[in-house]
């Protein structure tokens, strides 16, 4: 049974800390991996981008399959297996019923990997809530390096093209993979916002709310739509679940520091401004951007009403895509600087995660992908003890792992899985899942 309740910034000792870092290795390097620049990009749909962190999570699953055969033992309950295991049924079928069955077998690996493998062996690797400290506090320490990267490219115009600047903070990711360091950023604000608002100690609070001052910076100069609503949506549903009194405090102080960094201090301003404008502009003047996504996702709905129950196979987005787009679609997006020439960037996918399974693999797959996930939301939220203050042992880990399963299904309304940082997902999952199906049936 586990004894620590909360998510303290340091083991109980030096030592401590050293056996859990060796134990959770396999998943630590994962992490910190994703600080090795890529040299592919964000292939949408089942693309897959042989990054070092991609081969990590494979030594990862290969280690747990050992640690198993070795224990000779369940590993798992069947409530977890089950719900962890649900996607394999879409993708297989999708995979069967393909008119190109064997051009599908590489997204089958890839979905299998990011949906059930990774998730899993997270799950097996973590042990206790102390453990589920390490790696949280991983994804922040792994956060604040790329965002400290992606605010220098802002400020010394080394970015990422955008609207004829190179300010765009991508981090380490490059112009080819925009959503990477957002993505990053937003997963480490929501694990912060979570510990702030949880019951550990004041040092882990304050270490908390200090981390979420400096990502909030490069969240912003990321100008991605998509991770500011998820983060808004991931860490309001935080506030209002810790009580709606602190809820109140923390959402005056977030607006307050976004007044100083982007209106006091100017910082991206006008960029910003205009940003946030255009989540507006759906009908009236929408951006070439926005017109790329509704048409794409136009075309995966009419793939699904073309195959319903199966879609049309993985990795089959792209080859059906000129058949059901209208003239609306662009050739592609541009990309450039982060160290990057100019280049078209296919639009390979949907940028819609329901959407691309939805046509992909049909409702079969898209229910048993989104059954999966809803599970893991549901038992997160069933959690014993409630999240607010004075509400017992594992408040902070229980805002942190709902904060982040609600971050990811907001975010795949705007995205979908493709380029380096779709293996952190798979960590995040795990990461998630472990609360919900391990740690609620022993506490």
């Amino acid at each position: 049974m586990a004894t620590a309740a909360t998510l303290p910034v340091v083991g109980p000792g030096a030592r401590d800390l050293l056996r859990r870092a060796g134990a959770l290795s396999p998943v630590l390097a994962v992490v910190a991996l994703l600080l090795v620049p890529g040299g592919g990009g964000a292939q949408g749909g089942t693309g897959g981008t042989g990054t070092v962190a991609d081969a990590a999570s494979g030594l990862l699953v290969l280690v747990c399959l050992v640690r198993v055969v070795r224990g000779g033992s369940r590993p798992l309950t069947r409530t977890a297996a089950l719900v962890l295991g649900l996607p394999v049924l879409g993708i297989c079928l999708a995979a069967i019923t393909s008119n190109d069955p064997a051009s599908s077998l590489p997204g089958v690996a890839r979905y299998v990997q990011v949906f059930v493998l990774v998730p899993a062996a997270v799950v097996l690797t973590v042990r206790d809530r102390r453990d589920f400290a390490v790696v949280a506090w991983a994804l922040v320490g792994l956060a604040l390096l790329q965002g400290a990267v992606g605010v220098a490219q802002y400020l010394t115009g080394t970015g990422a093209s955008y609207q004829g600047e190179d300010v765009r903070a991508v981090g380490t990711f490059g112009a080819t993979d925009v959503m990477g360091m957002a993505t990053v950023v937003s997963y480490g604000l929501v694990v912060v916002t979570g510990i702030a608002l949880g019951s550990g100690p004041g040092r882990a609070r304050t270490a908390a709310l200090v981390c979420a001052g400096l990502l909030f910076l490069p969240l912003v100069l990321s100008f991605s739509r998509g991770a500011w609503i998820a983060t808004a949506v991931a860490c309001a549903l935080q506030l209002l679940l810790a009580g709606a009194r602190r809820a109140v405090r923390v959402g005056l102080a977030a607006g307050a520091l976004g007044v100083v960094l982007v209106g006091g201090l100017g910082i991206g301003s006008d960029l910003v401004e205009e940003r946030v404008a255009s989540i507006t502009r759906v009908t009236a003047a929408p951006d070439q951007s926005v017109t790329d996504r509704y048409t794409m996702w136009a075309a995966a709905g009419e793939m699904w009403r073309a195959e319903p129950l199966t879609g049309v196979g993985l990795k089959g987005f792209p080859q059906y895509r000129d058949a059901h787009a209208s003239v609306a679609l662009s050739s592609g997006s541009d990309t450039a600087g982060a160290g990057a020439a100019f280049q078209r960037q296919p639009l390979l996918s949907p940028h819609n995660m329901y959407l691309l399974v939805l046509s992909e693999q049909g409702l079969v797959g898209l229910l048993a992908l989104v059954g999966s996930w809803t599970a893991l939301l549901v038992g997160a939220l069933r959690r014993r003890g409630g999240f607010g203050p004075g509400s017992g042992a594992g408040a902070d880990c229980a805002l942190v792992a709902t904060g982040l399963l609600v971050w990811q299904f907001t975010d795949f309304f705007y995205a979908d899985i493709g380029g380096p940082s779709t293996v952190l997902m798979s960590v995040v999952l795990g990461l998630a899942a472990w609360w919900s199906l391990v740690e609620a049936r022993r506490a």
